[in-house]
């Protein structure tokens, strides 16, 4: 049987994930909403939980982010909530990097969206682009975690607003 490389390569790293007794590997390999593209998440940042407060058109979104922040060289230099088109709808700019406050939470708003409508809330690195690990749903029915491709509406990173710098 033939394997293409991309397929072998696969195969090699789900091996490598199952037979690894190394307990620090946190390398996760995920098929992502949009398009099937695999992702690796190690080294990208993820949203892991998200509370909302406030009434329509003015909702207060807490996040909470884990990023590999190393320093202003590698940080998550925001946090976004996107229509499931893609557009924007909130910016919450990090100014600073959090090396030794993992996972952290920052709230932002207001939002201006209905308790019905259905969003994602997604984080950037300044030097990785959108993680993939995302929050998904409606102020009304609740969010949950999912995979969203790191592609999608990537076009946004060049939308103010935008960091202009780190404070450290």
């Amino acid at each position: 049987m033939k394997l293409s490389i991309t397929s072998f390569l696969l195969v090699l790293i789900i091996g490598m994930t199952c037979c690894s007794s190394d307990a620090t590997n946190n390398t996760e390999i995920e098929e992502t909403e949009n398009t099937g593209t695999i992702e690796t998440t190690e080294d990208l940042v993820q949203v892991t939980n998200v509370t909302v407060s406030g009434a329509d058109n003015q909702y207060t979104f807490s996040v909470t982010i884990a990023s590999p922040d190393l320093g202003c060289n590698q940080y998550a230099d925001w946090w976004e909530v996107i229509d499931l088109d893609g557009n924007l709808l909130y910016r919450r700019i990090l100014a600073h990097s959090h090396v030794n406050e993992q996972p952290f939470t920052r709230s932002g708003g207001p939002v201006s969206i209905s308790e019905t409508a259905e969003v994602y809330i997604r984080a950037h690195m300044n030097t990785t682009g959108y993680g993939n690990k995302v929050f998904r749903g409606s102020v009304a029915n609740g969010f949950a975690s999912t995979n969203l491709d790191t592609e999608f509406a990537k076009e946004l990173e060049e939308i103010t607003p935008l960091p202009t710098g780190c404070a450290f």
